[in-house]
């Protein structure tokens, strides 16, 4: 029979230091080995390899190349405590394993926020001491990708809107990641032709599978093109002027500050007269992602930030553009806003 603690030790544990900091402490230190421990089987392909049903240790140090199946067994003991499999020598997947493998944001939110984002805390120093700027946008293009779609549920009221009130024939998004935007612009729009372009190969890739998957091959086409680089040159094969309806979600804050403006008004020039860009971006703002992904972004080779709303209203007037007033996106308190601007 387990032995209750004596009271009096408890009252001295209440009374010593600041408990409600230590619980807090406790708590965010076991969310973030929980956060790590599925990065890691993300990375190692534990979850992946559980798919098909149970397998024992063996067999996965086989399959993952572990040299040191004990080793694996202690890291598959913590992964089943944490609840993401089960068994104890011959291992399978739990439900919450199973979301892992089947929903690619849960696992690109894993990886990414178990991989560069809060890699950034463990460098800062090198980085306050004048090191090496991080690459984390071309580095991690395809996670970054795989995250943005994460978004693409608080973006579709908005831009499905717009597109019935705009009826544009011809639209273009610009930094299309994993296609999802385009997709839902032209399944909204059923006569209108559609153009992505990406600087990653990888997410570029991405959107057309996913244009494929929903059936819209045919109506669009995919660039793996920086921007910047192909409007200064003129203008990449599939992307031409006239464009009714252009999209920039989450992409401004990876422009560097001093090229925004330039971007913008080359983008102005693609639309037609009359034609709206879409700007969707998180905002500075005193939220704890905001401000984070602002340091982040600090972090990168280039001057990059997060945009002030009234300083992007600023840069779209600057680029000839006529801005509506912003409208803010998701939850209350959340630091997502969107412009229309017109031209």
């Amino acid at each position: 029979m387990a032995r209750m603690p004596n009271p009096r030790v408890l009252v001295e544990v209440l009374r010593s230091g600041n408990l409600r900091a230590r619980l807090r402490a406790a708590r965010d230190g076991q969310a973030a080995v929980r956060l790590q421990l599925v990065a890691a089987a993300a990375d190692l392909g534990v979850l992946d390899a559980l798919v098909g049903g149970p397998v024992s240790t063996a067999a996965l140090a086989d399959r993952l190349g572990a040299a040191d199946p004990n080793l694996l067994a202690a890291y598959l003991r913590v992964l089943a405590a944490s609840g993401f499999i089960t068994g104890e020598g011959s291992w399978a997947l739990t439900k919450a394993g199973r979301a892992v493998v089947d929903d690619d944001q849960v696992r690109a939110i894993y990886e990414g926020f178990g991989g560069y984002h809060t890699e950034l805390y463990r460098e800062l120093r090198p980085l306050l001491s004048g090191g090496l700027r991080r690459r984390d946008i071309e580095e991690q293009a395809e996670v970054i990708a795989r995250l943005s779609a994460v978004l693409e549920p608080l973006l579709h009221d908005l831009l499905t809107r717009t597109v019935r009130e705009r009826r544009p024939r011809r639209v273009l998004d610009i930094g299309c990641g994993a296609g999802l935007h385009l997709a839902a612009m032209l399944e909204t729009a059923p006569d209108a032709i559609g153009v992505g372009v990406d600087v990653d190969p990888d997410a570029a890739a991405l959107a057309r599978r996913t244009l494929s998957e929903r059936g819209l091959a045919d109506r669009a086409s995919v660039e793996a093109v920086e921007i910047q680089k192909a409007l200064a040159a003129g203008r990449p094969g599939a992307l031409t002027d006239g464009i009714d309806l252009a999209l920039l979600a989450n992409v401004i804050y990876y422009v560097p500050v001093d090229e925004r403006v330039e971007l913008l008004r080359a983008v102005a020039r693609l639309l037609a007269p009359g034609g709206a860009l879409v700007v969707v971006t998180t905002v500075a703002g005193p939220q704890l992602f905001s401000r984070h992904l602002d340091l982040l972004l600090r972090a990168q080779e280039g001057r990059m930030e997060l945009p002030a709303i009234d300083v992007l209203l600023g840069q779209l007037r600057e680029a000839g553009l006529q801005p509506d007033p912003p409208e803010r996106i998701g939850p209350p308190g959340a630091a997502l806003s969107a412009v229309t601007a017109i031209r």
